[in-house]
């Protein structure tokens, strides 16, 4: 057997193997205001930093963080929306020599405390609207400085004037931070004239520049840990894929949260590697999406499904010119066939759907964008990049066709979890990364995931995979969204359950889908139950929540059953 198949397929722009040099992700900065000072490098709801403000911007922060007592290898937490202020202190920490630990702005304070608490963050640079959060756990935590800032600091005139009433209707509360003790305000920190790095010693290999939390969906969160190369490799990676792209003069659609891997690899770290200008938005709203695509002509958006879908389906999209859209990145949950080809005949761009994890940084495999697609495929390993497919359990290759366990091996593969061998030792087991997903590949070297280990569905014997039931329901032209999963079933031992939202103004009923469902798979997986809804939980990066749904249904009944 060919021991990468895939590489055949590959067109001959895309090389087999890269050379990643020996750069710290933040000398890319370096780099590109070097070349680009006065290209535009961020634009944020109108306000606009070029590469010389903020290299300069984030040297102020790494030269504050090193006053503080920041020395290298110390973690700092980010808990920012998209903003400038998240590209500032992420490259500002890195400048300092610290360990970035992304933090999701909307985190609890439990969440808050145990993420602070295992990473054993010396400081967190966050929102005014946060700081109260903040107050109440960071004497349980190693946090020694606080760093708020405020959306408005770059709003242009008068919207930073008007945001404040704005923030006091939106969240009920005025946040006032004095710049004293261990809080420090923003603005003070960028008033620095000369600031001063006394840059650490460097190793590209070894030293980490992320420790970026798993969801969790399983036990407590993970602190993955990776490296320079692990982010810069798969950087790499992206922009080999992206052979047709031109350096310093695209534009990439930043809504997907900077917070998360994929936005931090896709978005800050390759446009900033490229010299290119990133569009921040700080959440997704469909119409305001709308309007920034036709104003600022984004040419690369990558995102999630749940994104696209939603922009697909606003009533005005008709309105808007989304010409400018060159090629769309799908992650973070499957790509349908139906949005796929839709939201491509809209833009006129190209729509391919990736396949990683936040262990891999993120990226390992995806379609091609300009090649032969193949429906169903979560495409083929990126360059440099190993993959086979284990019986589960075991490190033995299963044939080709046959559904195993997706293993990795690559660059961008993280070294390992936080003050966690134990869980280390399970996920890295004889060179290779065990994904806990299950797939297949085919002849040609191209892969196909069919679920989660977690989320096959086992009812009556039979093994079903809810991405399987999904594509079938998405081709249904009332369904907006859906997510199947396994709920408890005394005679079955799980049943298959549809959670369903419709299109607006489309009416389907549980007897017509299931009538559907029956034309187009095998009975054992058409669902048994039907629940409509308005909408469906998400993540941040938009995925939906299978899991808290399936918990949702088991209290449901833990709740029916009489004590």
């Amino acid at each position: 057997m060919n021991e990468k198949p895939w590489l055949e397929q590959y067109p001959p722009e895309i090389p087999h193997s890269l050379n990643y040099g020996e750069k710290a992700i933040q000398e890319y900065l370096t780099d590109s205001y070097h070349e680009w000072p006065d290209k535009i490098a961020i634009h944020f709801m109108g306000k606009e930093l070029t590469y010389k403000e903020l290299y300069e911007s984030a040297m102020k922060m790494g030269n504050y963080l090193q006053t503080l007592g920041i020395k290298k290898g110390d973690r700092v937490s980010i808990m920012l929306p998209n903003c400038p202020q998240a590209v500032i202190s992420f490259y500002g920490i890195l400048y300092a020599g610290g360990v970035v630990v992304m933090t999701n702005p909307l985190y609890t304070e439990r969440e808050l405390e145990y993420q602070l608490k295992d990473s054993g963050a010396k400081a967190i640079i966050s929102m005014d609207i946060l700081y109260p959060r903040i107050t109440k756990i960071s004497a349980n935590t190693d946090v020694e400085n606080v760093i708020i800032t405020g959306i408005k600091e770059y709003l242009p005139f008068p919207a930073n004037k008007l945001y404040p009433f704005i923030q006091k209707k939106q969240y009920g509360i005025t946040v006032k931070v004095e710049h004293r003790g261990m809080n420090h305000l923003f603005p003070e920190i960028m008033k620095v004239t000369e600031p001063k790095i006394d840059a650490p010693p460097f190793d590209f290999n070894e030293d980490l520049a992320l420790l970026q939390y798993t969801g969790g969906t399983t036990g407590s969160p993970k602190g993955v840990m990776l490296t320079h190369k692990n982010l810069i490799a798969n950087a790499s990676m992206c922009e080999s894929w992206l052979y047709k792209n031109k350096p310093g003069q695209e534009a990439s659609l930043g809504i997907i949260p900077l917070f998360h891997v994929y936005g931090l690899t896709t978005v800050l770290i390759f446009s900033v590697m490229q010299g290119n200008r990133m569009i921040l938005m700080p959440k997704f709203d469909p119409e305001k999406t709308l309007k920034t695509i036709q104003k600022q002509k984004p040419t690369l958006f990558p995102g999630a499904p749940t994104l696209y879908i939603g922009l697909m389906n606003h009533p005005d999209i008709q309105k808007y010119d989304l010409s400018s859209i060159e090629t769309c990145l799908s992650g973070s949950a499957p790509l349908p066939t139906e949005v796929q080809e839709k939201f491509e005949e809209m833009t006129g761009g190209k729509v391919v759907e990736g396949y990683g994890l936040t262990e891999t940084s993120p990226v390992t495999h995806s379609g091609l964008i300009w090649g032969e697609r193949v429906k169903g495929s979560v495409g083929l390993p990126y360059p440099d990049t190993d993959c086979k497919i284990f019986r589960p359990g075991t490190t033995e290759e299963v044939p080709i066709g046959e559904i195993g366990e997706i293993a990795i091996q690559g660059p961008q593969v993280m070294q390992g979890y936080w003050q966690n061998p134990e869980a280390t030792a399970a996920t890295l087991v004889d060179g290779w990364l065990l994904t806990g997903d299950l797939g297949h590949m085919d002849e040609r070297g191209n892969f196909f995931i069919v679920d989660r280990k977690k989320d096959m569905i086992i009812a009556g014997g039979f093994n079903i995979y809810p991405r399987e039931v999904e594509e079938v329901l998405y081709e249904h032209d009332a369904i907006q969204e859906c997510v199947v999963a396994g709920v408890p079933d005394p005679y079955r031992g799980e049943t298959v359950k549809a959670y369903i939202v419709l299109k607006e103004d489309h009416h389907v009923t549980e007897e017509e889908l299931d009538k559907f469902c029956r034309e187009n798979m095998a009975s054992f997986k058409i669902p048994r139950i039907y629940e409509f809804r308005d909408e469906l939980p998400k993540t941040a990066v938009g995925k939906i929540l299978r899991r808290s749904l399936v918990e949702e249904e088991k209290a449901k009944q833990d709740e029916a059953v009489p004590s």
